[in-house]
């Protein structure tokens, strides 16, 4: 465990990175057609709650640099919605393009959506994998006390948050990344059978910089297809 004085100082440079990211995430994302060569598997990018898709830009870069064509969603807006009318605008997109052998790479809220697609808008199975960051799979007692529904809607009672922790069968092709302190997620979780990776770092967004995230998130999208 991460003394006081530590997780203080990542609280701090996490909200910095926010902030940063949310200013150019919204002014400066670039177009999303540029994003789209590359011979690689398709990767599509779901982000988390209020963040526009340009604030996974460092992730994008990465995967895209990889030669991987990568497809964000503006529809989602900041991501608002809950999660079950968000996984359908994602299954919607899946098949409108008609993507296959899919890696979707989500941050927080966007890796219930990711795993709500994988178990209930994916019947011709066109996602082969996910990588989650720094998601509640098992929500976050902070929660409970948050004003906005969006928010609430975290919360380890949610009936999609319990709903899809009953989904086990996914969770084989689900990769975590997490950090050993999250100033949103008070307790962090492992998810069963899931591959768990946990870094020595702490944080909710800033994880989203670090190259061993990309190196993570490059190796999930170039990794074969099982049994093809």
């Amino acid at each position: 465990m991460a003394r006081l004085g530590q997780m203080l100082k990542w609280w701090a440079a996490d909200y910095v990175y926010a902030v940063v990211w949310q200013v150019k995430g919204t002014l400066r994302p670039g177009r999303p057609a540029d994003l789209l060569p590359g011979d690689g598997r398709p990767v599509v990018v779901i982000p988390g709650v209020w963040e526009p898709w340009g604030f996974m830009r460092p992730v994008i870069d990465a995967a895209h640099a990889a030669g991987h064509p990568v497809h964000v969603l503006p529809a989602l807006g900041r991501n608002s919605r809950p999660v079950p009318a968000t996984a359908q605008v994602v299954a919607a997109h899946l098949a409108a393009h008609d993507l296959r052998d899919v890696v979707i790479v989500a941050h927080s809220k966007g890796g219930l959506i990711g795993k709500y697609v994988m178990t209930e808008c994916d019947p011709d199975e066109r996602v082969t994998r996910m990588v989650a960051i720094c998601t509640p799979f098992a929500g976050s007692e902070y929660a409970r006390f948050m004003a906005l529904a969006s928010l609430r809607a975290f919360s380890p009672s949610d009936p999609v948050t319990l709903a899809l922790q009953e989904q086990l069968h996914a969770n084989e092709r689900i990769t975590t990344i997490t950090g050993v302190f999250d100033p949103h997620i008070p307790a962090i979780a492992d998810l069963p059978g899931a591959t768990n990776i946990v870094l020595p770092d702490g944080g909710h967004f800033r994880l989203l910089a670090r190259p061993d995230v990309h190196e993570i998130v490059v190796d999930a999208a170039d990794r074969p297809r099982p049994g093809g």
